[in-house]
């Protein structure tokens, strides 16, 4: 997702403000209907997106190895800032390719990431997802639902296409969920997750 996109722009030029929305809301509750499905501490875990650090420092709470990869340096920046002594390592990266990163991971997680794939980058970024999780790992996208916005590349995927493309890199579908409501309280927004599974 290169710069001229104006998908890393946008977070690039919002990430103070995003940084106080995205921390207004925990871990906890936005992915209240997944926390069942992490594995055990101490595993390794993978944030992809890691935007303001929010998730990735609370799974580093819960006992986790954690990467964190983030390609708009605005919003690692700020991540560090936010989560000092996390533990946490913050590396630059975008899907579909993530270069140099090195799995297995227990947990892969995506949140509010996968929307801004094109359509012919998803299959292959689904297949590096895949290649990056241990034997029984878990793979966790939530999906933004609604019109997409104007002021940033966006599209409105469908939980069962998330799926489908699990399916193509040897993924087996755990859960879709749907949450009605926007935890920020917007009201054309509403959530999906889609849980998968390697083996």
């Amino acid at each position: 997702m290169e710069r001229s996109t104006g998908v890393q722009a946008y977070y690039a030029e919002s990430a103070e403000r995003l940084g106080r929305v995205y921390e207004s809301v925990s871990f906890e509750s936005v992915h209240e209907a997944l926390l069942d499905l992490l594995p055990e501490a101490p595993a390794r875990a993978l944030d992809v997106g890691a935007g303001t650090g929010r998730d990735a420092a609370a799974l580093a709470r819960r006992g986790f190895t954690v990467d964190a990869v983030e390609p708009v340096a605005e919003l690692r920046d700020l991540a560090e800032r936010l989560h000092p002594g996390s533990g946490v390592t913050w590396r630059a990266g975008a899907l579909p390719e993530i270069p140099g990163l090195q799995g297995p991971y227990d947990l892969v997680l995506l949140s509010a990431v996968w929307m801004h794939l094109r359509p012919e980058e998803r299959p292959p970024a689904m297949r590096r997802l895949a290649g990056l999780l241990a034997p029984g790992g878990i793979l966790l996208i939530t999906l933004r639902r609604g019109e997409p916005p104007v002021d940033r590349r966006m599209f409105d995927i469908a939980p069962e296409e998330v799926a489908g493309h699990g399916a193509g890199a040897g993924l087996k579908l755990l859960r879709i969920v749907d949450e009605k409501a926007d935890r920020l309280g917007r009201d054309a927004v509403h959530w999906n997750a889609v849980a998968l599974q390697l083996g």
